[in-house]
């Protein structure tokens, strides 16, 4: 999958927000020399493709009060880790759901799912209705705890010379 080079402007002013104002597009448009329409009608055909999952809010969980934060991590069977991580992926509490390769023999785990909560208990909660959830399939867990963000952004694309 590619981008062509007006793809890429769009994605490039867009990746830290798009501004706040009741035509977004129209903004950004003016900043890389398209009109709004156009601007639309790429950033549809890029979700379209795949290249952009959504646009949406994203919230500042600490301000939230979400200020309790792990990375649950499972040793799922293979065979049903698929289907397994879109179930708990799909659960309100989760916002992220990975599934990644193993690092034997110092780290068994093969499905990741970040959980929020007001506190530890609630995350421990969630955790507990993720376990009933893999049952038997899952054959070990942990958790990672946030103590401070480092970092929170999306994918930022680099410009390319002219």
């Amino acid at each position: 999958m590619s981008i062509d080079a007006t793809d890429r402007k769009i994605l490039t002013a867009t990746q830290g927000g798009l501004p706040l104002t009741p035509r977004p597009f129209a903004v950004v448009g003016s900043w890389i020399g398209l009109g709004e329409d156009e601007v639309i009608a790429r950033v549809a055909a890029m979700q379209e493709k795949g290249i952009i999952r959504r646009i949406a809010a994203a919230p500042n969980h600490y301000a939230l009060g979400m200020t309790a934060n792990g990375m649950s991590v499972w040793d799922v069977a293979d065979e049903m880790a698929e289907k397994l991580g879109a179930q708990v992926g799909a659960l309100e509490f989760v916002t992220h759901c990975y599934l990644r390769p193993r690092a034997l023999p110092d780290w068994p785990y093969n499905l990741f799912a970040m959980i929020h909560g007001a506190n530890r208990d609630e995350v421990e909660a969630h955790r507990a209705e993720i376990q009933k959830l893999l049952g038997s399939a899952c054959r070990g867990k942990d958790i990672l705890y946030s103590t401070r963000i480092l970092k929170k952004t999306g994918v930022r694309l680099r410009k390319e010379a002219s």
